[in-house]
C-alpha cells in the first residue's frame, strides 16, 4: 500500500482577478464574475476582497464572506466591479477608494452600479463609460469624456455596462485580457452565451 502523500498541495501562483464586495452587492453579477473566472483559471484565481473578513449580506439577502482584506491580496492582474443597491455606500469607503485608485491602469470590468465605485476612486475621469441609464446624471459628475447611458462601453482598458446580466460582458472582457480570447471564447459557450 502506498505511504500517503505528506505534501500539501502547492500554492496557486498564477493571475489573480480582485472583486470588492459590499453590503448589498448584486449577487447575480458577483456570481457571473466569479463564475466567469473560475471557468477560465480555475477555483483559486478570484478573490473576493473587501475591509475586513466579516460576512457581508448582498442584495438578495445571501452571505458572503470575502476571501481576503484589501491588505492581504497579492497583486491582481484586473479587476471586477459589480454593482448592487448597496454601491453608493460601499462607494465612500476610503480603503475601497484607496484600493481602486492603486489599481486603476489594470483591466477593470464594470458592471451596473459599480460604476459608482469607480466614479467615486476617480478612474472615470475623462474616460467614455456606460452603465445604468438611471445613474446618467450621476456619473456625469465624475467628469468622464462623455457618458453612454445603457451601452457597453470600452475606454482603453476599461469596459463599463448597464447592471445584470451584463455583468457577464464585463467578466468575459477581464478573462479574455488576463487568460486570453480563447478562454474568454470557451467560458462563454459553456455558459450558453
Amino acid at each position: 500500500m502506498p505511504e500517503p502523500s505528506t505534501e500539501a498541495a502547492l500554492p496557486y501562483e498564477g493571475p489573480i482577478v480582485a472583486i470588492p464586495v459590499y453590503a448589498g452587492v448584486s449577487e447575480l453579477e458577483l456570481g457571473l464574475m466569479v463564475g466567469v473566472c473560475r471557468l477560465c483559471g480555475g477555483a483559486e484565481c478570484v478573490r473576493t476582497v473587501h475591509r475586513s473578513r466579516i460576512s457581508v449580506v448582498t442584495a438578495g439577502g445571501l452571505v458572503t464572506t470575502p476571501h481576503v482584506l484589501y491588505a492581504a491580496l497579492p497583486e491582481p492582474a484586473a479587476l471586477l466591479l459589480p454593482g448592487g443597491p448597496g454601491a453608493a455606500k460601499a462607494a465612500r469607503d476610503p480603503l475601497l477608494r484607496g484600493f481602486l485608485k492603486g489599481h486603476a491602469a489594470l483591466p477593470t470590468g464594470i458592471s451596473g452600479s459599480g460604476t459608482l465605485l469607480a466614479g467615486e476612486a476617480g478612474i472615470l475621469k475623462g474616460k467614455v463609460v456606460g452603465g445604468p441609464a438611471e445613474l446618467t446624471d450621476t456619473l456625469w459628475s465624475y467628469d468622464p469624456a462623455d457618458v453612454q447611458s445603457g451601452q457597453r462601453v470600452q475606454d482603453g482598458l476599461l469596459l463599463t455596462v448597464p447592471g445584470g446580466l451584463p455583468a457577464l460582458e464585463a467578466a468575459l472582457y477581464v478573462a479574455g485580457a488576463v487568460w486570453g480570447q480563447e478562454a474568454a471564447r470557451s467560458a462563454a459557450q459553456r455558459l450558453g452565451a
